[in-house]
Parts: C-alpha cells; structure tokens; sequence
C-alpha cells in the first residue's frame, strides 16, 4: 500500500500533465491566418463530436453505474442542459444586446465553463482511482488523457473562431484545465462520496447542449458540398475517439 505521500504526489503530477495538454493548441501558432481559418471548422467538427462522444458513451453511462438511479440522472442531463440554454441566453443579451459587432460569441464561454466543470470532475474521478490503488489511477488518467487530447484542440479551435486571440485561447484553456488539480486536491483532502458523481450527468448535459446547439450549426452552413463532408468526418472521428476508448477503457 502506498504511503499518502505518494499518492498526492501522483495526483498533483497527473494533473499538471493534464495542464499541460490544454496548451494542444500551441501547435497552431506557427500556422499563417489563412491556414487557422482552415483548420477551424474543422476543429470544431471535432469537438462537437468529442463533447457528444463523452456525453453519451462516459459521463452518463458511468452516472447510471455510480449511482443506481437511472431517472435521477437523466433529470440532471436535462437539467445541465437547460441550465446552459438559460445561460447563453443572459451571456448573448449581456455582451450583445447594445448592437456591438464584434462581441465575443455566447458558446465560447460557454466551451470555458463546461470545460472547467468537466475538468473539475475529472480531477476528482481521477484521484479517486489514484486514492484506490496507482496503477488504476494511472491507466484512468490515460483514458482521460485520451478524451482531453481531441477535445482542447476543437476547443481552441472554437474559442478562436468565437473571436478570441490564440494565445489568450491558450491561457483560457489553461485556465479551464486547472479546475482538475482543483478537484483531485479537494477529494484527496475531503473524500467526496457519491453525491458527487451527480455532477457528471448536469456536465453532460450541458456538454450536449454545447455541441449539438451551437457547434453543430456552425459547421452545418456551407454550400460547398466537399467542405461539408469533411467537417462530417471530424465531427465523426470526434465521436468514434470517444467510443473506441469507452470499448478499450472500460
């Protein structure tokens, strides 16, 4: 049995790690304006499909087996998803409603909060498993790995197609990602019990939303018939990541 010691360090270690794939945008800077704007709907394709894929094939399934209560947790999918209607309603009114042409778009703090939210209930699944026995939290933290890899590069890419600079899309997603060390030290140092894991199906719920509201619309407008096909295959790749690694992860 490891000591407590060890196990803090391998929370903290691991969550940095995840820190770190939230700068996955970085590998953009170098690319000329002309070849971003080309990458975007692209990568949002992708994370429309990566936030669905985790919605449906982890946090929910994993809430139904956490918690027994099936009801109960699609009442709180409903719920989160609500939630961010209402919330992007107060945001657009908020930035927009004085006419301003080049207020930021509502979803990409929308991507923000969602993502803190989801990052946060990652870091306490995570050390959970760390807490149970090292080997299983490492091989969680890869499976999460996996999921956060596709997910901050479509996120990049929607923060910057919602107006955003790249390197303030960069210290966003940071920012975002720093809610899992948050969330691996409060279970380390608390214990959360199960009442927790309702949090996952509300973040579900509002993962939802964000995809299939406002991310699957803006690729969803092009005339050019080729562009249409090949923002469906990432939105596709996105959705078959997400269930190739719940079929290997389980």
């Amino acid at each position: 049995m490891t000591s407590d010691i060890t196990t803090l360090f391998w929370i903290i270690g691991s969550s940095l790690l995840m820190c770190i794939l939230a700068l996955a945008g970085v590998a953009t800077l170098s690319l000329s304006e002309k070849n971003l704007h080309r990458l975007l709907l692209p990568l949002v394709a992708l994370s429309a499909g990566s936030l669905l894929g985790g919605a449906f094939f982890h946090m929910i399934p994993e809430s139904v087996e956490k918690t027994g209560t099936e009801l109960s947790v699609y009442i709180y999918v409903v719920a989160g998803f609500a939630f961010f209607l209402l919330l992007e309603q107060l945001l657009h009114w908020h930035h927009c409603h004085r006419g301003e042409t080049h207020c930021r778009k509502p979803q990409t703090y929308l991507i923000l909060i969602g993502d803190g939210i989801h990052n946060f209930i990652g870091g306490i699944a995570v050390a959970a498993s760390f807490l149970i026995d090292i080997r299983l939290g490492i091989s969680t933290w890869l499976a999460a790995a996996a999921h956060e890899i596709p997910q901050e590069l479509g996120d990049f890419g929607v923060l910057v197609h919602g107006g955003w600079s790249r390197k303030k899309a960069l210290l966003l997603n940071v920012l975002s990602a720093s809610t899992f060390l948050l969330g691996g030290l409060l279970t380390y140092a608390f214990s959360f019990s199960s009442w927790i894991y309702f949090l996952i199906p509300f973040a579900a719920g509002n993962f939802i939303y964000i995809g299939a509201s406002d991310l699957v619309p803006e690729v969803n407008k092009h005339e050019n018939l080729l562009k249409n096909v090949l923002h469906f295959f990432c939105f596709s790749v996105g959705i078959l990541i997400l269930l190739m690694l719940r079929i290997f992860f389980q």
